[in-house]
């Protein structure tokens, strides 16, 4: 997972947020890009966000919140209306009122119809709160709907994170190209955290990969250098095809009864082995003829 952390001196469920994502090294840890305190102006309106994370299959926009005091029990996720534990209403830190659902809500619809005006709509953005519960905190998140575009998660545990979004790239395909990320974060106006698109490949998203959309940043030289040695591999294996290429003649049999793309014909394979096997009775006489010739008269 590659991190970019526009301004680290978050909240403590950020800052928690951030060490997790940056533990996400190895072959079985979620891939991806994750901007960390980016922001999207959008309808006349300023939406800050916590963390987008794109993987591959995904786009999740993280609402990271700590908990002011120290609770047990159930943590009740109604769908409209505020969050309790045991009929006790709780309280986030930080200074806007608003439920963290509220809010993901208001940033996931954002950011979906931003995508939509660029033609990108296709693409289902999910909301997931990290609710960090202080030290010794024993909760246990009872959501009262389903949304399967929409989890809450206790941040006591870096696994319950990292399960999450191995079960995000279970459930979908890759869909998410490196050009895709590269237009979402000139769009964000975050371009100088953009990755090379060497590293972005890396990660598992698709390519082909459209330089141009690196232009003005900082990676814009390991671009050009991705775009140079493309283009020498590409030379090096059309060189290498053709001096290693035999044309067939006109009498193949793979060019007089060709394959059907999508289809089994057992008649015109029956007539390529049938051919086949003529031409090979036909160079043996020839060489016994030969060989005969030789004997007789040699």
């Amino acid at each position: 997972m590659l991190v970019r952390v526009q301004n680290p001196a978050g909240t403590h469920a950020e800052k928690l947020l951030i060490d997790w994502l940056r533990t996400w090294k190895g072959r079985g840890d979620p891939k991806g890009v994750a901007t960390v305190n980016c922001s999207l102006f959008h309808g006349d309106r300023l939406y800050p966000f916590d963390a987008v994370v794109w993987t591959p299959t995904s786009c999740v926009v993280i609402e990271a919140e700590s908990l002011a005091e120290n609770l047990q029990g159930e943590l009740e996720v109604p769908l409209n209306g505020p969050w309790r534990v045991a009929e006790k209403i709780i309280t986030f830190d930080g200074t806007d009122k608003r439920t963290p659902l509220d809010k993901s809500r208001d940033h996931t619809f954002a950011l979906q119809n931003w995508l939509a005006e660029r033609g990108l709509g296709q693409r289902v953005v999910h909301g997931a709160v990290l609710v960090v519960p202080p030290p010794d905190s024993n909760l246990r998140v009872q959501q009262l709907w389903s949304d399967p575009s929409f989890e809450v998660l206790v941040g006591d545990d870096p696994r319950r994170l990292h399960d999450y979004f191995i079960g995000l790239s279970s459930r979908g395909r890759p869909q998410w190209s490196a050009n895709d990320v590269a237009w979402a974060f000139r769009g964000l106006g975050i371009l100088p955290y953009l990755p090379a698109p060497q590293d972005l490949l890396n990660e598992g998203f698709l390519g082909p990969v459209d330089i141009t959309l690196w232009h003005g940043g900082p990676q814009q030289a390991q671009a050009e250098a991705y775009a140079e040695e493309q283009a020498r591999l590409e030379l090096e294996a059309a060189s290498a095809g053709n001096r290693l290429r035999v044309p067939s003649p006109w009498y193949s049999p793979w060019k007089l009864y060709p394959r059907r793309t999508g289809q089994i014909d057992f008649g015109r394979g029956f007539m390529r082995v049938m051919l086949s096997l003529g031409m090979i009775v036909v160079a043996l006489w020839v060489l016994w003829f030969i060989i005969a010739a030789v004997v007789a008269y040699g």
